[in-house]
């Protein structure tokens, strides 16, 4: 990507947009094209055809999306489906017709089969039945690589994607039900440390296996990938290391500095048993991960509290 392009990033305000923001800023990118929602609403195909018309971008990161935990993707299924579908049809069609010369679509791990071997491999799509509980998304993203793959086959077009693991940093999200799992494990130390209480409840049995990413080492992976990659397909991005919810939940409590308990309601659901990403692809064009759990999860505590209290 030439230093002068003009990049456009698509939910620059999230915690994956605004960390491909951030990277991109800090490799010298000035001419960086940034709408918030209520300048933009992506999922207007006419507000999303005149922004293209009108700025012509040169490249595209769709970070944008509909996003959160269990509770929130089980809840509005038909918001999660209907929202992504709208963002990244607009998107990259619009894309397209505005001769972008990359675009990259950002995925999610949940779009692989529930039950598909470990770790996850890229040729795992579409082997196998969703996760219930986030089956909408899951679809939806899984179109998104299939559109990019066949404007690429219809048009030439050179979108990639990308699927990122559970994802953790700056500017995540602590919304009490809407959000993932660490940064809601952030939140409940927090506060039952605040509130000197005896113990916190974690949802599920602590058995299932996760694997996190720094949200900007996702970035990074990004940047490298934009500047490396050029196939049909996509790449997993991720550490290739996993661990229990409840060793993540005792390296969370060290990192807060709760002194009380810790118990399990085996009554919410898990999820998926395990979802560790095959990174062998990404590792093969040359880049790794740098950023270590502990100190991702002193940094992201460090950024909760400045921003949540």
């Amino acid at each position: 990507m030439e230093k002068n392009a003009k990049i456009y990033v698509a939910g620059h305000r999230g915690m994956v947009g605004s960390a491909i923001y951030r990277k991109l800023a800090g490799e010298g990118y000035t001419n960086i094209l940034t709408r918030n929602s209520s300048e933009l609403d992506l999922r207007d195909q006419q507000q999303v055809a005149t922004f293209f018309a009108t700025e012509k971008p040169d490249y595209v990161f769709l970070a944008a999306a509909k996003v959160g935990g269990i509770v929130a993707n089980n809840t509005y299924r038909a918001d999660f489906l209907y929202e992504n579908l709208c963002i990244q049809n607009n998107v990259i069609h619009h894309s397209y017709l505005n001769g972008v010369k990359k675009l990259m679509f950002l995925g999610s791990s949940c779009i692989y089969p529930k039950l598909a071997p470990q770790p996850l491999k890229e040729d795992y799509l579409l082997t196998g039945t969703l996760e219930e509980t986030n089956e909408p998304y899951a679809i939806a993203k899984i179109a998104g690589i299939k559109m990019a793959d066949a404007y690429r086959d219809q048009y030439g077009c050179n979108f990639i994607s990308v699927m990122p693991t559970n994802l953790y940093g700056y500017n995540d999200n602590y919304h009490p039900q809407n959000s993932h799992v660490l940064p809601a494990l952030i939140r409940k130390f927090h506060e039952a440390k605040v509130n000197g209480a005896e113990e916190v409840v974690v949802w599920g049995s602590g058995t299932p296996m996760r694997e996190f990413l720094f949200a900007d080492d996702l970035a990074d992976a990004c940047y490298y990938l934009m500047q490396n990659y050029n196939e049909p397909g996509l790449v997993n991005i991720g550490t290739g290391k996993d661990l229990t919810i409840k060793d993540l939940a005792l390296l969370i409590k060290d990192v807060v500095g709760f002194e009380g308990g810790l118990t399990f309601d085996t009554s919410k659901p898990d999820g998926t048993p395990r979802k560790l990403m095959d990174v062998s692809k990404l590792r093969s064009f040359g880049w790794s991960y740098k950023t270590e759990l502990r100190e991702g999860l002193k940094l992201a505590y460090d950024d909760f509290l400045e921003k949540h209290t």
